[in-house]
């Protein structure tokens, strides 16, 4: 058989050799490669490459993979590494045009070797590779026809460097450069002698000549490699004599779990999004750049603040900062440990907001036209009734009763009562349109227990929605990559802004402005950033299963979330866990480090949304509210009868006695008068 491959193989290179290749188009040979692939097009030579993910400040995210290698130039390699795979592989690579006659006619007669040159390899691991377990003459006529096409299109150097970057070194490692880092935790420009040589000496036979398997057999082997680098005067006998007492050592650069080294949880977003827009064979194996939105200093302080504040009892997090401005994801954590938890906390948990969903409600009253200053009821426990339903029965938590207080004050304090009622007085419709206008994606349900943030959201979706107040209402959708590239470095995408005034701007305002007493003087003091302006929410959902803090200045918008990823009450270095006590500070650590050096900026005004609170007159009071104002009133207007009454009373009884008849005065006997007396005579 062997001798048919010699006869075959030498066919195809005098008939291609002879520019007589149409030739070939009867007899056996002919019919052997009418159905060759098409190794004229584009691409049909490339080998996969990594994926790599990069910050937005360079640096190296991930690599994603299915085959470890790494392409690079052949002038970027130790000369001795082409040196001494020639001299192993393919002695007179220099010398034929893709086909080695010498070698294989050595083959066919001697038994040792495939006899196939380097060209011929580097056809059989790309454009051939289905057919490269098919041992029989049709695939070797095969290979050489088009290793003989490939040397009319490349230089020797191309086609070396293409060889070096393709081939298989075992242990995982594909090409030159992965080799090198695989077992000698080096790049291969740094390889010398001895090393190139025991990398040189693998791919024959790469499960048998495992340095980390059988290092006897792969020295065996490396000297082998030198006494063919010796032979064909690539090196010199000192050098020879020093490269065989060479005692190797092996260690391997580490390569993270998945090919990712920094910032596991927003790669892992960023893979997401690449595996929608292109096939997998191209995320992990087409050699995309893919730059991102990251801040590598940010992602660092955000790790920082989130991971040292939870207790090691299984508590988790997550936290996403976007810039307001054009919607960039600068720092995204979504657990405590990605290589151990891939559950993205951050994208893919849905869980409850609580009230820091109130100020959509907040929002949506705003535009409806009431002011910051209407009264409503914050009292609690209330009961109110619904149409058609049961009462709804609402209590406070964060921030304790208030009595009868203002939409401002309410929200600072974060008075679940008094949102109650202005969710039932709006309408939950309204409240539903405008978080979506504000970001939210998910399906919300029109149901008044939204405002204390019922539904389950993402963290992402919340940091996005404030981004937009932020924003002055313009919102822009969150952004993780801004440009692909593909091998080549030809743009395969690029990020083009499309803002959207989804929220007026004065309303926007306005909103801000309240949300700005939260953490001056409410239930957010533990966010404040310094003096900086600053605007956020608290939130804790029911049972203090979820705690929440959604903040943002000028230059970032962040949402922090803490709780079980399986749902249960935190109790927080042992005590009940509320959104501004947990979260705040986890904010606070990171904006201060995250805005360090920023300009302080203040959100910029706009006049107020026009205001109309009669419309409202009667609906902000519960019914607790309303029966204790009815019985006010009962026992006033009942004082006010028996005050009438008495007054009544006491106008009869004194017109009876003014009527009441007099007795008249009896005349009273006059005494007689005593007799003059007589005069004395």
């Amino acid at each position: 058989m062997k001798v048919l491959i010699v006869v075959g193989v030498t066919l195809v290179v005098l008939l291609v050799g002879t520019g007589v290749a149409a030739a070939v188009g009867v007899g056996v040979i002919g019919s052997w490669l009418e159905d060759l692939p098409d190794y004229s097009a584009e691409g049909a030579f490339d080998v996969m490459q990594p994926t790599e993910i990069y910050s937005a400040d360079g640096v190296l995210l991930a690599k994603l993979f299915l085959q470890n290698r790494q392409v690079v130039e052949l002038d970027k390699m130790s000369p001795w590494v082409a040196k001494a795979t020639i001299a192993v592989e393919d002695e007179r690579f220099y010398e034929h045009s893709g086909v080695d006659i010498p070698s294989v006619v050595r083959a066919a007669v001697t038994g040792y070797g495939g006899g196939s040159s380097i060209t011929q390899q580097y056809v059989k691991q790309t454009v051939l590779n289905d057919e490269a377990f098919d041992i029989t003459i049709r695939r070797k006529v095969r290979e050489a026809f088009i290793a003989m096409e490939v040397e009319r299109r490349y230089s020797k150097d191309e086609i070396l460097e293409m060889y070096l970057n393709t081939i298989y070194y075992g242990d995982g490692a594909y090409g030159i450069e992965a080799a090198s880092r695989n077992y000698f935790a080096k790049p291969s420009s740094e390889l010398n002698i001895a090393e190139a040589a025991t990398l040189a000496g693998i791919p024959q036979q790469p499960t048998n000549f495992n340095p980390y398997v059988d290092p006897e057999a792969v020295k065996r082997r490396r000297n082998h490699v030198l006494d063919r680098m010796l032979a064909n005067d690539y090196i010199t006998k000192d050098e020879y004599n020093a490269a065989t007492s060479v005692e190797l050592t092996y260690e391997s650069m580490p390569i993270p779990g998945g090919g990712i080294y920094a910032a596991g949880y927003f790669v892992d977003a960023v893979k997401r999004i690449l595996e929608t827009e292109f096939d997998a064979s191209i995320v992990f194996g087409g050699g995309l750049k893919v730059y991102t939105t990251l801040d590598s200093r940010m992602q660092a302080h955000a790790e920082d603040a989130l991971l040292n504040a939870l207790p090691n009892d299984g508590l988790a997090g997550a936290l996403v900062s976007i810039e307001p401005a054009n919607g960039y994801v600068r720092a995204l954590v979504g657990g405590r440990n990605y290589e151990e938890e891939k559950f993205n906390l951050a994208i893919q948990a849905s869980r409850q907001p609580g009230s820091s969903f109130k100020t959509f409600t907040l929002l949506s009253a705003l535009k409806d036209g009431m002011s910051p200053n209407m009264p409503v009821d914050g009292r609690s426990p209330i009961t109110i009734p619904l149409d058609g339903e049961n009462d709804w029965e609402v209590s406070n938590a964060e921030g304790g009763s208030g009595g009868m207080t203002t939409l401002r004050s309410a929200t600072a304090f974060s008075y679940n009562t008094a949102f109650a009622l202005i969710i039932n007085a709006i309408g939950a419709q309204k409240v539903v349109d405008m978080a979506h206008a504000a970001g939210i994606m998910t399906e919300l349900r029109p149901y008044n227990s939204l405002t204390l943030g019922a539904q389950g959201v993402t963290v992402l979706e919340m940091a996005s929605a404030y981004a937009t107040l932020a924003n002055s209402g313009v919102y822009n959708a969150p952004t993780f990559i801004t440009k692909i590239e593909d091998r080549t470095g030809n743009p395969l995408y690029e990020y083009v802004p499309d803002p959207k005034q989804t929220i007026e701007p004065e309303v926007a305002y306005a909103c801000t402005q309240i949300l700005q007493n939260v953490v001056s003087s409410g239930t957010g003091t533990s966010a404040r950033l310094g003096g900086r302006p600053v605007a956020g929410k608290t939130g804790t959902s029911e049972n203090h299963r979820d705690v929440w803090f959604v903040g943002y200045t000028m230059d970032l918008a962040t949402a922090v979330w803490v709780g079980y990823p399986q749902e249960r009450e935190i109790r927080y270095f042992g005590s009940l866990a509320y959104g501004g006590t947990v979260c705040a500070p986890i904010f606070q650590r990171f904006m201060m480090g995250a805005l360090e050096g920023f300009e302080w900026r203040d959100f910029p005004f706009f006049p107020a949304p026009p205001y109309d609170d009669s419309k409202y007159a009667g609906k902000l009071r519960s019914a607790a509210a309303i029966e204790a104002e009815r019985r006010a009133k009962e026992e006033e207007e009942e004082e006010a009868e028996r005050l009438r009454l008495e007054e009544e009373e006491a106008a009869r009884r004194a017109a009876e006695e003014a009527n009441r008849p007099r007795p008249q005065p009896q005349p009273q006997p006059q005494p007689e008068p005593d007799p003059e007396p007589e005069p004395d005579p």
